[in-house]
Order: C-alpha cells, then sequence, then structure tokens
C-alpha cells in the first residue's frame, strides 16, 4: 500500500501524458482542414473513435469525482440517472438520428433554420449554446486543477495554464478530426484508470470484493427515504430519476452542438447507431465502476480503517485522497492522468463546438458568401480566443474565495 502522496515519477507520468496528447492531436491534423472537413472531419474517422469522444465529453472531472463520492456516502440513488441511457438511446436513434442523417446540417442549430425557416432563432440559440460552454469550460478548467494542486504541490495557475494551452493547440490546428482522435485517447486513458484504481481498491480492502458487496446487501445502497416510486414528485424516486435524466439526456443528443456535431460526421444511420448504442455502454459501465470505487471507499475508510485521518475527508475530496496517498508511486499519476484527460476532452470539444457555432451559425449567416479559408481562419481564431478566455476566467477563480 502506497503512502508517500504525489512523487517525481507520478510528476513525469503527468507530464509524458500531457506531451503524448499534444503529439497525438497535432499528427492527426497533419492533414490541413478547410471548410466543411474542419467542422466535420473528413470522413476518415471510424465511429468506434467518435462513440468514445461521446463518452469522453459527457463524462466531466466533476463527475469523476462526484459519483464515487455520492455512493462514499451511501447512496447509488443517482446511478439510476445513469438508466435515462435507456430512455434517451431508443428515442434518438428512432426519431432523431433519422433527421439529422437525412438533411444533413452543418450544426444542431442549422436544423432550426430549416425546419422554421428563421435565422434569427439559429442565431440565438447559438448564442445560448456559446455563453454557457464559456461558462462550463472554465469551470471545468478550475475544479480539477484545484484538487490536482493541493495533492501534487503544482501551483494551480501551472495546472490551468498546461490543460488549456494543449487543449487549444490541437483544437487549433486539426479541427474536429484532430479532437476526435485526442477524445479517443482521453477516453481511453480515463477508462483504463478508473478500472486499475478499482483494481488497487479492492486489493487493499480485507475480503476483497465480496466486502464491498456484503456492505451494499446490509444496506450501503439506499437511503430509507428512497423509492423506486412515489407520487410526490419533490421526493427522490427512481422512477422520477430515470424519466428526468433520460429525457435531459434526449434534449442533449437532440440540441447540444457539442454532441450533435459527432452525428453530422457520417450520414450513415448504421454507424450513428453503434456509435449512440455504444456510447450508452460506457456510459453506464463506467458509472458503475464509479459507484464501486465510492463503495468500496466506505469499507476501507469508514469500516476497516475507522481511526484513520482519512475518515473525515469530505465525500467529494475521498477519491483524491485515496489516489495521491493510498495508491502506489506511478499509478498516482496514471489515474491523476486520467482526470486530466476528463478535463481535457470536455475543453477541446467545448472550443471546437463553440468555434464551429460561432463560425456557421453567426458569422456565415451574417456575412454572405465566405470561402472556406476564411470560415476556417475565423474557426481558429474563436477557438484561440475561447481558450484563452476561459484560461483568464479559471485563473480568476481560483484566486476567488470559491468553494467547490
Amino acid at each position: 500500500m502506497g503512502t508517500t502522496g504525489f512523487t517525481i515519477i507520478d510528476l513525469i507520468i503527468l507530464i509524458v501524458y500531457l506531451l503524448a496528447v499534444l503529439v497525438a492531436g497535432i499528427y492527426f491534423s497533419k492533414k490541413e482542414m478547410k471548410g466543411k472537413e474542419f467542422f466535420k472531419g473528413d470522413g476518415s474517422v471510424p465511429w468506434y473513435v467518435t462513440s468514445v469522444s461521446i463518452f469522453a465529453t459527457m463524462l466531466s472531472p466533476i463527475s469523476f469525482l462526484g459519483l464515487a463520492g455520492s455512493s462514499y456516502a451511501g447512496s447509488w440513488i443517482l446511478w439510476f440517472a445513469q438508466l435515462g441511457m435507456v430512455v434517451a438511446i431508443p428515442l434518438t436513434i428512432r426519431f432523431i438520428l433519422p433527421i439529422f442523417a437525412r438533411i444533413d446540417i452543418d450544426t444542431a442549430y442549422d436544423y432550426l433554420d430549416k425546419r422554421f425557416n428563421s435565422k434569427a432563432l439559429r442565431i440565438i440559440s447559438a448564442l445560448l449554446f456559446i455563453i454557457y460552454q464559456l461558462g462550463r469550460m472554465s469551470i471545468i478548467m478550475y475544479l480539477p486543477s484545484a484538487g490536482l494542486s493541493v495533492l501534487t504541490g503544482i501551483d494551480i495557475n501551472i495546472l490551468i495554464i498546461l490543460m488549456g494551452v494543449v487543449a487549444i493547440v490541437y483544437s487549433y490546428t486539426g479541427g474536429l478530426k484532430s479532437v476526435l482522435w485526442t477524445d479517443f485517447i482521453q477516453g481511453v486513458i480515463l477508462i483504463s484508470g478508473v478500472v486499475l484504481a478499482l483494481f488497487v481498491l479492492i486489493a487493499n480492502i480485507k475480503g476483497g470484493f465480496g466486502a464491498v458487496a456484503e456492505t451494499l446487501a446490509n444496506g450501503k445502497f439506499l437511503a430509507a427515504n428512497e423509492k423506486l416510486f412515489d407520487p410526490n414528485l419533490l421526493s427522490n424516486s427512481i422512477f422520477l430519476i430515470v424519466m428526468g435524466s433520460g429525457f435531459t439526456i434526449l434534449s442533449s443528443y437532440a440540441s447540444s452542438q457539442d454532441l450533435v456535431q459527432r452525428f453530422t460526421t457520417t450520414q450513415n444511420i448504421k454507424k450513428l447507431n453503434k456509435m449512440l448504442f455504444t456510447n450508452g455502454v460506457l456510459s453506464l459501465a463506467t458509472a458503475t465502476v464509479f459507484y464501486l470505487i465510492g463503495t468500496g471507499l466506505y469499507v476501507f475508510y469508514q469500516v476497516q480503517n475507522a481511526d484513520s485521518a482519512a475518515s473525515n475527508i469530505p465525500q467529494d475530496q475521498i477519491f483524491m485522497y485515496f489516489i495521491a496517498y493510498q495508491l502506489p508511486v506511478g499509478i498516482t499519476g496514471l489515474i491523476l492522468a486520467a482526470i486530466y484527460a476528463a478535463s481535457q476532452s470536455t475543453i477541446s470539444t467545448g472550443l471546437n463546438s463553440v468555434a464551429t457555432s460561432w463560425t456557421l451559425d453567426i458569422q456565415d449567416v451574417i456575412s454572405k458568401n465566405m470561402s472556406d479559408n476564411r470560415r476556417t481562419k475565423i474557426a481558429q481564431f474563436v477557438s484561440l480566443a475561447v481558450g484563452l478566455f476561459s484560461i483568464g476566467v479559471s485563473i480568476v477563480m481560483a484566486h476567488s474565495d470559491i468553494k467547490s
């Protein structure tokens, strides 16, 4: 059992990860992308790469830490939110994807223009999406950097700048194709890191997985007030959470440019269906691993080591504490790289989707007959400007009295 905290070996692993992602992003952007290729890819990206990209985009580092913290506190109620995929995916496959494939839209809001013949509706929708993403990217940069700074001793400003700059570089140079491939790499790192953390945790628990299963069987699964169904819509019930989550996910699949942009990479309906189904399986499986980690942490710290200092650590910080002080040297660096991967995939997707929406939904509508080269230059400028803005806001947040 490792108790050394963050070491130079872990730092080297984290640096190697950043360099590898940067090199990969530049490699996949070696072919110059212009016009529609910059925004929709060149058709060469396999469907499974795009599927993992959707998964990595939807799983933010906030989820990375929050899901484990929820089950550590004794409730799996929010795990059922992942079952909303069972509601959302069939509806999306049946009603949404065929429309996107048939019309060959450029963005989510291009559909509104075509359907309702309203450029104003398209522009307003795009602006709302862009404003939302600006705030989201800033928070995504700040929160994991704050946690990593405490555990590693690295200045938070450096962590924020590194996270943002690397994402800016490959988003700027390669467009969507580069983002999809780097998202794929980051998604694989993320999944591998989470599974590895679970195995190491189980290995450190007396009784192994059996002790975790026994804890779940003894009631550390749902709180007393959490029911399968409750007619009171203000209470927690599994039915309400599944349905509410399902329609929330459905709305994202249908209207959020960062996800819809992945659907525009192909008009092959079979590939789109496989893409969405695989994303659902990955999301549900990964959420299950996170919740098992949370219950495992409860067994390790609250049952078997109740007298340790960690027993008083807040639930949203307990996973990070375990990563830093219980994992062997080197493994800590790998898991922290996975957290960084969760952040960067969300940021790079945000940068590319904002650049695409601004260029095609706003600039292209206002300025008629733009050349492909001009569209690409505008999108690159927007990626750079939005990335630098988000870095700046994150640094301001880091030096403000903000509690996560």
